[in-house]
């Protein structure tokens, strides 16, 4: 199987990881152990794990809940589950008991893989008759089904900000492309090594870094979670090439103290920024002080991580914008669901191989979500005369005064322009004059004597007394889904 940057990737994973196999070469390092891992011993590994599972009974296309931080074994039992032809279902370890719960349960899955300290979890939340795998690795000689690029390989459950969480299913072909349009829009090559910090259970961490590696044929340094001390030396550890990050990890870079090595610098081509808007001030300070360009892309777990991106430099990229689609159609739709006129505001959707092919056991839903072949995103934006989408606020978290749409987005990068904010995020309060209201809530820097009318000062000099928070709420941490996104229709249920 070769990278081709014009055609999607065709087969199935398993195909991919045969073919990866043959080279030899390094799959995986893992710098908190010191650990390596070849392409052949990743697929035997596998493979050698999916016999197992067959002869445990697990049919093709079944669902197998898999329980696993960063790491080794994790990596190995969800590539075991995809090479065997069954349907890996990833559980957030972040999302909480009933989240994790209503997940085995929609999802029916008989057999979880699931790390020792997820071992008590389990036991409190899996419904009954949920059994847990040991994966031996021993050689088997039972072969397995054939599988194809339409079956079933992912469910991914979105992060459920409001009511039921969603299971998202992709096909090998969509998940592959996940990782394809990664590669393409980054220009991956079998030279390329990418810094996983982000979760796999995540669809970032799982289609940018993991899928881009198969289908590049490039390599992962990966830990275990994200460390602000020691992420420079992890990736210089990993001799990691790139990065991908969502933008409170950018922000907790740019507060800490550590700095990249020189050798770190000059090894480093990009860094990627995706699941939440990236303010522009945070990307100007990051890329001054640490002298690594950041690529602001934008994703879904619908659409296998990757919709938007800028181009790598000396390529123009837009600040502000995630840029352009790559392997992908985008479009903006109207409130009657025509194109948009360029620089016209609207919902942005997407056409592509990556798109996923239905919200599990939910037709309502999946009906809902797609307007022919275009997957209707939910997020609103418009299109410049280059292409170049600029996102403007979420169909769900627009905050309606006085029947006037603000977007959150505007005042978070307000508040981040603040050289002591770490994290930032507005949202509605019901209103009995407006129906509602604009707060918002931060995170500060240790040491910091900023005080909430310092920043109602700032709100209300650069957005105007209608759009600036009423109040704004100092707390430790900022509530977060699975990649580190803010979840701001949370703070309105917690505060």
């Amino acid at each position: 199987m070769i990278f081709d940057p014009v055609v999607p990737p065709p087969g199935t994973v398993r195909d991919w990881l045969d073919a990866r196999a043959n080279g030899n070469g390094i799959a995986v390092v893992f710098p908190e152990t010191g650990e390596t891992l070849t392409w052949k011993v990743l697929r035997d590994d596998a493979r050698a794990t999916a016999q197992q599972m067959a002869e445990r009974g697990i049919a093709k296309g079944e669902s197998v809940a898999i329980i696993h931080p960063n790491g080794r074994e994790g990596l190995v039992a969800t590539y075991a589950t995809l090479y065997g032809g069954f349907r890996a279902t990833m559980i957030n370890l972040a999302a909480g008991s009933d989240a994790i719960s209503y997940a085995l349960d929609h999802s029916g899955a008989r057999f979880a893989f699931v790390h020792s300290s997820q071992t008590e979890t389990l036991a409190q939340v899996a419904p009954k008759g949920v059994t847990k795998l040991e994966p031996n690795n021993l050689n088997n000689t039972l072969d397995l089904e054939d599988i194809a690029p339409d079956d079933h390989a992912l469910l991914m459950y979105t992060s459920g900000t409001t009511g039921k969480p969603k299971g998202v299913v992709h096909s090998h072909s969509s998940l592959l492309a996940g990782g394809w349009t990664t590669a393409v829009a980054h220009k991956l090559t079998p030279q390329d090594c990418g810094f996983c910090v982000l979760p796999i259970y995540h669809i970032n961490g799982l289609c940018v870094t993991v899928m881009g590696a198969l289908v590049s044929g490039g390599s992962l340094a990966m830990v275990s979670k994200f460390s602000a001390s020691k992420f420079w030396d992890q990736v210089e550890t990993g001799h990691a090439t790139w990065f991908s990050v969502v933008p409170t990890i950018i922000s907790h870079l740019l507060h800490g103290t550590a700095d990249p090595q020189d050798t770190t610098r000059d090894r480093l081509r990009f860094g990627r920024s995706a699941s939440s808007a990236l303010a522009v001030e945070t990307q100007s300070a990051f890329e001054t002080r640490f002298g690594v360009p950041i690529i602001e892309t934008m994703g879904l777990t619908e659409t296998a991580a990757q919709i938007l991106s800028n181009p790598l430099p000396p390529d123009t990229r837009k600040i502000g914008s995630p840029g352009v689609g790559f392997g992908n159609d985008v479009q903006i739709l109207t409130a009657d669901l025509t194109e948009a006129p360029r620089g016209t505001e609207g919902e942005i959707a997407i056409r592509g191989p990556n798109v996923m092919r239905e919200y599990f056991h939910n037709p309502a839903a999946t009906s809902a979500t797609f307007t022919g072949d275009w997957l209707r995103t939910g997020d609103l934006g418009h299109m410049d005369t280059d292409g170049y989408v600029f996102v403007t606020g979420r169909l769900k978290e627009l905050i309606i005064k006085g029947g006037e749409n603000i977007a959150p987005r505007e005042i978070d990068e307000v508040l981040y322009s603040h050289n002591d904010i770490i994290e930032a995020a507005a949202f509605a309060r019901p209103c009995a004059q407006y129906g509602e209201r604009v707060e918002a809530a931060v995170v500060i820097r240790d040491g910091s004597k900023l005080a909430e009318s310092d920043l109602l000062l700032l709100c209300n000099k650069r957005l105007g007394a209608f759009k600036s928070p009423d109040r704004v709420h100092f707390l430790k941490e900022l509530p977060k889904g699975p990649s580190g996104k803010i979840q701001r229709l949370k703070l309105t249920e917690t505060l």
